[in-house]
């Protein structure tokens, strides 16, 4: 167990006199392209709990944006990397391998959707995966095009702005982007111009209409697609549009490219967002929780289009270093044997409530959306005012931040509050959270 007390605790205002000092050493040392949401200084962390320099103990709703879905500092996790670091820290697996590497492949082939013999190679980062997951899609099908959708995230690399929808702040005056990258319109129910009652059919008749004009079927690699969308508000497709794009893919040759890197290790209440429907991806990108914090990732796909590329076509120097393999196979292990999936969705009967009761209060919550630990509400202008409210999203952000909450917001209008609570995090611990997000939001409306 963490030794850091599962408690809030502020002995300064947010940010304390500490952090302040160290921001401003951040400010001259680091580039202002790097952003800082909420300036605190952490020092230590355990569980759902976070402990600035100035000795604040902040109650953790973001999870390092659904890293740390184990907890901070999971015991497994340390024990695993501890052991690691002490017998070799990096050799390259592509110049003399280790098991480490063998063992989370093992364990992604085994956990990802579908019964097919399966092949994973391990990255850095999520836009990495996404990357070489596209790769993969041209590689194997000898077609370039490549249909992401609207409100998606998929990095920062030149190619996976490309993918991704939202300008400003991860495209803006970054191009030109990568080629031969179009966009569908999301089946986004809330917002859905016929209403959600018919959006899984209008959206994917407009998705199918839109390809076939813009693209053509024979011209298209592969459709990526996040089960949940991420950073584009928490989007829940609506039920059956997921299953339907995967099915057409797989009619006209494409592969379906999942891109689970928010959504998958037990975040939604399953291993991967995709078995919701039953959907099995032909390739599938993981990172963020996968291991407990360490930088890793991964693409995982049908052993024949994984096999298909040359040697040495996939890879990099840092790709499935020993140490983030550790710790990943640490975080597994916490997520088998403590049913972190089960919590997840404990989480989620925890949270639901207490947002629906809220949204009954207050009109601006427009709507309340989610599986999981992976939840969300989208605030508008009031009853019958759909207009994304923004304003209001950060006034509650700030109030939170300085209340010893640590709160995200997304979305493409920079409306949406979404709750990524670390899966350690004890239902006395998500309560006080709620509690002190109900009066931010009490006191933000005024």
């Amino acid at each position: 167990m963490t030794n850091v007390t599962q408690q809030r605790v502020l002995h300064t205002e947010i940010p304390g006199p500490r952090s302040l000092e160290l921001q401003q050493r951040k400010v001259a040392a680091v580039s202002a392209g790097v952003g800082t949401g909420l300036p605190v200084y952490v020092e230590r962390a355990g569980g759902g709990i976070l402990v600035d320099v100035d000795g604040n103990q902040l109650i953790d709703f973001g999870s390092g944006i659904a890293v740390t879905t184990v907890g901070n500092a999971a015991p497994r996790v340390v024990e695993r990397v501890q052991q690691q670091v002490a017998d070799f820290t990096h050799t390259c697996f592509m110049v003399t391998p280790y098991e480490e590497y063998l063992d989370v492949c093992d364990a992604l082939n085994e956990l990802t959707p579908g019964d097919h013999e399966k092949r994973s190679a391990l990255f850095n980062s999520g836009a990495e995966a996404v990357e070489n997951a596209v790769k993969v899609a041209r590689h194997v099908t000898g077609r370039q095009a490549v249909v992401a959708f609207d409100h998606g995230y998929h990095g920062r690399t030149n190619l996976t702005m490309a993918l991704t929808a939202k300008n400003m702040p991860y495209k803006h005056k970054f191009g030109p982007f990568a080629g031969e990258v179009y966009r569908a319109p999301m089946s986004y129910p809330f917002r859905w111009p016929g209403g959600p009652a018919d959006c899984a059919k209008e959206s994917f008749d407009v998705f199918v209409q839109q390809v076939h004009t813009q693209v053509g079927e024979e011209n298209l690699a592969a459709v990526i697609l996040e089960p949940i969308q991420g950073e584009g508000g928490f989007i829940v497709p609506a039920p059956g549009f997921v299953r339907q794009v995967a099915d057409w893919c797989r009619e006209h040759g494409i592969l379906f490219i999942a891109d689970e890197v928010q959504t998958g290790f037990c975040r939604t209440g399953d291993w991967f967002a995709s078995e919701h429907e039953g959907v099995v991806p032909d390739l599938i990108t993981t990172a963020k929780g996968m291991a407990g914090g360490l930088p890793l990732a991964g693409v995982t796909g049908r052993a024949d289009i994984m096999d298909a590329i040359h040697g040495g076509g996939l890879g990099g120097t840092y790709g499935g270093n020993p140490v983030a393999c550790a710790a990943a196979l640490g975080a597994i292990e916490t997520m088998r044997s403590e049913n972190l999936c089960g919590r997840a969705r404990e989480v989620e009967a925890l949270f639901l409530p207490r947002l629906r009761a809220l949204a009954e209060r207050f009109p601006q919550i427009g709507d309340i959306r989610g599986r999981g630990a992976m939840l969300a509400i989208e605030l508008v202008r009031g009853a019958g005012d759909l207009t994304p409210n923004a304003e209001l999203t950060a006034a509650v952000n700030r109030e939170c931040h300085a209340q010893g909450l640590v709160t995200l917001t997304c979305g493409t209008y920079g409306n949406v509050f979404r709750f990524l609570p670390p899966l350690a995090s004890s239902d006395e611990l998500l309560s006080e959270g709620l509690d002190v997000f109900e009066a931010a939001f009490a006191k933000a409306v005024g």
